[in-house]
């Protein structure tokens, strides 16, 4: 989340059907009662899905990816049977998700870590924003609490206690931050940027918003040990982990060379490409549950 959390977007939800031919005689009956694999996305258009598809056809794979625009619709699409699987979202906000709707949503798989970067079109350097200029951050719970972490990593804002991945709005010590801070969905903080000193903009709206990678005048650091949360990855429902055909659908993703050049290129080379084992990430989803539970 971008993969920010990945991020990266569009209000309502619409379908975007890749064509696809060969059916896998092989595999388990998925959501739509066929051999086709519904996977939904935040961002089908990305030209590394139809490369990806391809790869899958290969295999004797059929998919069709499933386009979605709004982030809060992936999860509950994959638990009502929607589709079989996602690929959207880091383990944070899976793991808020899960708690929130009592779910068991889980990850199979890892594709990559995105950094969250703060852009502006106002300024070049992150040190000429001003005292009480206002800044756009998203205002979904997992992508909120990251974004401050990022203002505060730039000096823009300070958090009660040092911050951690629940921060909100209400952590923000007002009298020694720099800037005001308004959280609005994902998709608008770029559309935001003409009205604000600068904006936290997820992976997914980067260059739909006209901007580039290289413009952002601050970031979080994704190759820290602590940015594991923050992986982005394939989730299925609890009951499909071990099914082989989604396994190998991972597989795909992470060895097609020409797929993990399509994530690079959409990055803009901000991607750090992970093939992180299951037994960590679902680890790591446990533990953020807990802490998630702790909070609510």
């Amino acid at each position: 989340m971008n993969k920010t959390l990945p991020v990266k977007h569009r209000i309502l939800a619409a379908l975007a059907v890749v064509p696809l031919v060969a059916a896998f005689a092989g595999c388990a009956a998925t959501a739509g009662g066929d051999d086709v694999v519904k996977i939904g996305v935040v961002g089908a258009s990305d030209p590394y899905w139809a490369d990806y598809t391809e790869a899958a056809e290969a295999e004797g794979i059929s998919v069709e990816i499933v386009d979605f625009a709004d982030y809060a619709q992936p999860n509950p699409a994959l638990t009502e049977g929607e589709i079989d699987l996602n690929q959207f979202q880091h383990i944070v906000y899976l793991a808020d998700y899960n708690v929130s709707s009592k779910q068991d949503l889980t990850p199979i798989g890892a594709t990559a870590i995105y950094p969250l970067g703060l852009y502006s079109s106002k300024y070049e350097d992150v040190s000429d924003i001003k005292k009480g200029d206002t800044v756009a951050v998203p205002n979904d719970a997992s992508n909120l609490a990251r974004a401050l972490l990022v203002l505060q990593s730039a000096k823009l804002i300070e958090l009660k206690d040092g911050g951690s991945i629940f921060s909100n709005l209400d952590d923000i010590d007002t009298d020694k931050s720099k800037v005001k801070v308004t959280a609005l969905e994902a998709s608008f903080t770029a559309t935001s940027l003409p009205d604000v000193a600068a904006a936290i903009i997820n992976n997914d709206f980067v260059e739909k918003a006209g901007l580039k990678f290289e413009d952002a005048i601050a970031q979080d650091d994704p190759s820290d040990a602590n940015a594991l949360p923050y992986v982005n990855i394939f989730a299925a429902r609890a009951e499909d982990k071990d099914n082989e055909t989604y396994q190998k659908l991972v597989e795909i993703y992470q060895e097609s060379k020409k797929v993990q050049r399509g994530v690079l290129d959409v990055s803009g080379g901000s991607a750090v490409l992970l093939k992180t084992p299951v037994a960590d990430l679902e680890k790591s989803l446990a533990t953020v549950e807990e802490d998630t539970a702790a909070q609510k």
